[in-house]
This record gives structure tokens, sequence and C-alpha cells, in this order.
């Protein structure tokens, strides 16, 4: 007889193999459609070099405005447009909660490897948020898997929750592969004594209200510097938590919070705050963990 301990084991193996298929999948099918959206809106997270897809092309080329409250808000982002339909009636929807004891199969992380430049800083407000375009030549690979980063932009607070509890801000770092399928790697911030550093520069010229992208030349960012320490990450599939709310996403929410000062956080949430979704609903989705 096997034992149960066994057991667990082959079905971590086995759902961690079927994670490592998911940018494969699809492609030339449904979901690959899914995963971009149309040409005209593709949301926050998939917002291209230019700071585009803040609101979406209607078929008849009007623009379908959406926000964070009241009758455009998130509640009724999929009875705005029928191409935000996902919004509503998705099944695997962005952001979610990731319970406190790390619900899932908690098995250890695979392979993963950010090759993140040094880039001059690019930066604008699309009327939703904080973007920073990204210069080509930075990747993370997943499992063998590469993807270009486009850009990282900012919510306040954070979409993600742990144990339901919200942190002040949380960074989306947008990535691209050769067949358009896209992973975010998401970043808690909490409220630390100290400013960012890495992040220092950028807040230097952060726009307050909605503005063109502006790339300041003397001024750089390096991506890499951002990133916590600790690389361990909560992983599950899942969409845009902008409107079309598209699915097909690969999230990567990573386990270590960085800090940003309070001077910090208040600048971004003068200039953009609350723009978080609330956390929709896991329903049959695999959550893995880090142990």
């Amino acid at each position: 007889m096997i034992k149960l301990d066994h057991i667990a084991v082959l079905i971590a193996v086995a759902a961690i193999a079927a994670l490592s298929l998911w940018p494969l999948s699809g492609h030339g099918e449904g979901e690959h459609e899914e995963e971009h959206g149309d040409a005209g809106g593709q949301g926050e997270e998939h917002g291209n070099a230019g700071g585009q897809g803040e609101e979406h092309a209607a078929a008849g080329g009007e623009a379908v405005h959406w926000s964070y409250a009241g009758a455009e808000g998130p509640e009724h982002w999929g009875d705005l447009s029928p191409d935000f339909a996902a919004c509503k009636t998705g099944r695997m929807q962005s952001p979610i909660d990731i319970a406190a004891g790390a619900s899932g199969l908690a098995v250890g992380p695979p392979g993963h490897d950010f090759a993140y430049r040094e880039a001059p800083l690019s930066i604008l407000h699309n009327g939703h948020t904080v973007q920073l375009n990204y210069a080509p030549g930075s990747t993370m690979s997943i499992q063998g898997h590469q993807y270009e980063l486009l850009q990282f932009h900012f919510h306040a607070p954070s979409e993600h929750t742990v144990g339901g509890q919200a942190f002040p801000m949380e960074a989306h770092f947008v990535h691209q592969d050769s067949h358009g399928g896209l992973a975010v790697v998401g970043l808690l911030i909490e409220e630390g004594g100290a400013a960012n550093a890495a992040l220092a520069d950028a807040w230097a010229h952060l726009p307050a209200h909605e503005s063109a992208e502006q790339t300041v030349t003397d001024v750089s960012v390096d991506a890499a510097a951002i990133l916590p320490a600790d690389g361990r990450y909560h992983h599950y599939k899942g969409s845009l938590t902008t409107p079309p709310c598209s699915e097909g996403v690969r999230w990567f929410v990573l386990s270590q919070p960085i800090t940003m000062s309070a001077a910090q956080i208040k600048k971004f949430e003068a200039a953009a705050a609350p723009n978080a979704r609330p956390v929709q609903p896991l329903n049959s989705r695999l959550l893995i963990s880090p142990n």
C-alpha cells in the first residue's frame, strides 16, 4: 500500500508539472486571445511600452470609461462593455486573498531567475495609476520559460491580501513572452521608517495627476534593486486586475514585502489612490505556496 505522504508528494509533483505548461497551453487556441484582450484596451497589467490601455476602445472606437468607485467602479465593470464580461463572469479572476497559513500545496518554488537591467526613467500617470515603462532587454525566466519586463505600476491599497489584510501598496511587474502570454510579479509594500532608495529618483518625478509619458534621460531606475532578497512566491493562474479582466495570466506574488516611507506612500496615495480591485474568489484554482 502506498503511504499517504508518498501520495502527497506525487500530487505536488503533478501540480508543478501542470503549472509549468501554463505558458504553453492555449497558444493557437481560445486562451491565447483571452491573455491579451484586443489591441485597443489591454488593461493596466498589459499596458504596452507607450502606456496604452487605461481605457478600452469599444467597437465603435469610443473609449469605455471605468474607475474604482461609483457607477463605473469594480462591481459594475462587467456591465460597462461586452468586452468586460470576464470582470463579472470569469472564474479565474485576480486579485485573490492569500491565506495566512499559505493554503494550497506547500511545496518549494520552481526555479526562477530575474535578469533586470538598469533603464532610463520613463514614467506616466494614465488616470488610474503611475506606471514606469521599461526599456527592452530585462527578463524573468520561470522553469526555463522567458518573459520580458514591459512595465511596472502601483496600487494603493494592495490588491492581493494576506489573511484578509491589505498592505498600504502593491507593485505589479508586468512581463510578456514571445507568444504574448503574460506573467505578473506582485510585490507587496508595507510602511517602513526610511525612504525606499531604489524608488527615490522615480518618486522625485512622480506625476501628481494624469499626464503623458515623460522620459528623464539623466535618471535611471533599476527594477532588480526594488525586489526583496527572498525570492519565494505564491503562484496561481489569474487575470488582469483591470478591465477587460482577461484571464490566462500567470501570477507570482512575492512572499517578502518591501518597505517605503510614510511620505512615499502618501505621495502616491495623493496622486492615484484608491486604485485597488477587491479580492476575487479562488474558486477551484490551485494556489502553490512556498514552504
